[in-house]
């Protein structure tokens, strides 16, 4: 009889975990998902406010031709290095607040995309990588084999692609940028499913309610950029340019 209870303790114990993580999950999904839904909203309003009757607004002028690009185009980026160094001491109202935040700087910034690419192939794009995210990250979810490995050879390979990509600016080679993106569209697919890992072993029951909101927003933003990265370079494939 003590054998059989002890069993049956260890088996809700599981069941409890299994369903703590699930939510955990999928909170970390559903943040991901207002974050893009926020990016996307941002990026469309702001290429219709740069616009008028096809001609480019002073907002337009602002955002594009001014120096003030250059904020438009860093400012997420410094906020993210914000919401990461910071969010241990940020309440979990304020870390989700200024995750909002950074996504609409984010779709801001990506704006520009409809001035080079049709709006058909924006959108296209935008189903192809949302499926290919959601295969990638179940994998990740799923797999029983260790990816850590992977995903240290993947960071790795980020850091060169950032230097190649910073090596091309002054370059301007074509040839460069079709690798350039070949292997970018290669390093985030990995990354994905190795975050989505990542992600699942961090949750631990005993969390209280402030640090697992807070892991919930990282992991958010961290599949939050693995999607926007892959999406980019996908774009530069499937993208028809005007």
């Amino acid at each position: 009889m003590a054998d059989l209870r002890n069993y049956q303790s260890r088996a809700q114990t599981g069941e409890m975990i299994d369903q703590g993580l699930r939510a955990y999950m999928l909170k970390v999904y559903n943040l991901m998902a207002l974050g893009l839904a926020i990016t996307g909203v941002a990026a469309y309003l702001s290429f219709q406010l740069a616009f008028s009757n096809g001609e480019i607004t002073a907002f337009g002028q602002a955002i594009y031709l001014s120096p003030l690009k250059w904020v438009v185009i860093l400012a997420p980026l410094a906020l993210v290095f914000f919401l990461s160094f910071r969010i241990h001491s940020m309440t979990v109202s304020a870390a989700q607040t200024t995750f909002a935040i950074y996504a609409a700087l984010v779709g801001l910034s990506l704006s520009s995309i409809f001035l080079i690419y049709t709006g058909q192939s924006v959108v296209q794009t935008f189903f192809v990588t949302a499926a290919s995210f959601g295969a990638l990250s179940l994998y990740g979810y799923t797999t029983k084999r260790d990816l850590s490995a992977i995903g240290s050879f993947l960071i790795m390979g980020l850091f060169g692609l950032i230097i190649a990509s910073l090596v091309n600016v002054f370059l301007a080679s074509s040839a460069m940028q079709f690798a350039i993106s070949v292997i970018g569209v290669l390093i985030f697919a990995g990354l994905t499913a190795y975050d989505t890992q990542r992600i699942k072993e961090l949750y631990y029951e005993a969390d209280d309610v402030a640090v697992a909101g807070r892991k919930a927003i990282m992991g958010a933003l961290t599949l939050y950029l693995d999607f926007i990265n892959l999406f980019m370079f996908l774009l530069q494939f499937m993208g028809n340019r005007k």
